[in-house]
């Protein structure tokens, strides 16, 4: 059933085809039709960040940035959602067209910029939303605040979705909000942290509850930036990390139509760049701190390999594009299959 409509929507351009589909995923969560497209996934519960999971194949953020089908992805089999990137204020992103498809490499290149409607929009999405699992929502900054500034765009975020999380995403690794992926380097990183953290411990206060940090970063840093960033993590008490976002390399994509666009590659050919950082992570952090894999899951095996690399959860996005909603079981299931020694 999934391959028709995937012909269908791959005849519209990618970014039509995107908002067609949130629309129809979100009808179909109102209207309670979705659990009849995918059988259910097995039960594979995992505990990570304090929180309890049903299985750990999630959603990435991007796929729905402002929060409208949560519904619907929820009873599509994901144990967990990850909604945004949400900024401040509501802004357009960059001129269209802005995201490809590379059907040929199971690939997308986006440079959409943090298209969104505000942290203001995506709240009331979350409010009207029946879904009670786990929850993360992404912040980011503006495109237009300096990213010296940075830090109040995210503290603002975070003041906002705290009370309405399972757990935050601070995201510093999109490759298409110009400055944005320095904040994940040195004195830069270290404020950031400490701003978060400190903001973190005072609405626990004002909550009565403690709402996990998840930093997302970019697969293009070398292994010594990557250790550099886990240190960085665990000293400033950072909850769990996200590997990783877009790449801007090209690898895997030589002459492929639209292969040549500026923005960030998803998919397929980022899977092994994603997977090794996720080890070098998981070498370095040695267990204290839990890893978040995205990148490149096109088949259940490749969720599998994100777990025995070192990672507690896996998300998907571009390969739930390519393959539908029958990815997240095989995916459940292939992680199901591994040895008990390597499930986190």
């Amino acid at each position: 059933m999934y391959s028709l409509a995937r012909e269908l929507l791959f005849s519209l351009s990618p970014e039509t085809s995107h908002e067609l589909s949130i629309d129809l995923i979100g009808a179909g969560g109102r209207l309670g039709l979705n659990r009849l497209l995918t059988k259910e996934p097995a039960s594979l519960p995992v505990k990570v960040m304090g929180l309890e999971f049903p299985n750990p194949v999630g959603l990435a953020a991007g796929l729905d940035k402002n929060g409208d089908a949560i519904d619907g992805f929820a009873q599509l089999g994901f144990g967990f959602i990850e909604i945004g990137t949400v900024t401040p204020r509501p802004q357009p992103g960059n001129p269209k067209p802005r995201l490809f498809r590379l059907p040929e490499a199971e690939a997308i290149i986006n440079r959409m910029g943090f298209n969104n409607q505000g942290v203001d929009h995506l709240l009331a999405r979350v409010r009207a939303a029946k879904y009670k699992g786990v929850l993360g929502i992404n912040i980011g900054k503006n495109f237009d605040t300096p990213v010296e500034r940075a830090v109040d765009d995210y503290l603002a975020c975070l003041d906002k979705v705290y009370a309405h999380a399972s757990y935050v995403t601070v995201n510093v690794s999109s490759p298409n909000t110009p400055g944005l992926r320095s904040l994940q380097f040195g004195d830069s990183l270290k404020q950031l942290l400490e701003a978060l953290r400190v903001r973190q411990e005072s609405l626990v206060k004002v909550h009565g509850k403690y709402v996990p940090l998840a930093i997302k970063i970019a697969p293009d840093m070398s292994d010594e930036e990557t250790a550099l960033v886990a240190q960085a993590l665990l000293e400033s008490g950072m909850d769990a990390v996200i590997a990783t976002n877009t790449t801007l390399g090209r690898e895997g994509v030589e002459g492929l139509p639209h292969g040549d666009e500026a923005g960030g590659l998803s998919g397929a050919p980022v899977r092994e760049k994603s997977t090794h950082t996720v080890k070098v992570l998981a070498d370095e952090l040695g267990g204290r701190l839990p890893i978040i894999a995205v990148g490149g899951i096109t088949e259940g095996r490749h969720a599998a390999e994100k777990i025995a690399a070192g990672a507690s959860l896996v998300q998907i996005y571009s390969g739930f594009i390519y393959k539908g909603p029958a990815l997240i079981r095989e995916s459940v299931d292939a992680i199901a299959a591994l040895p008990k020694s390597l499930g986190k």
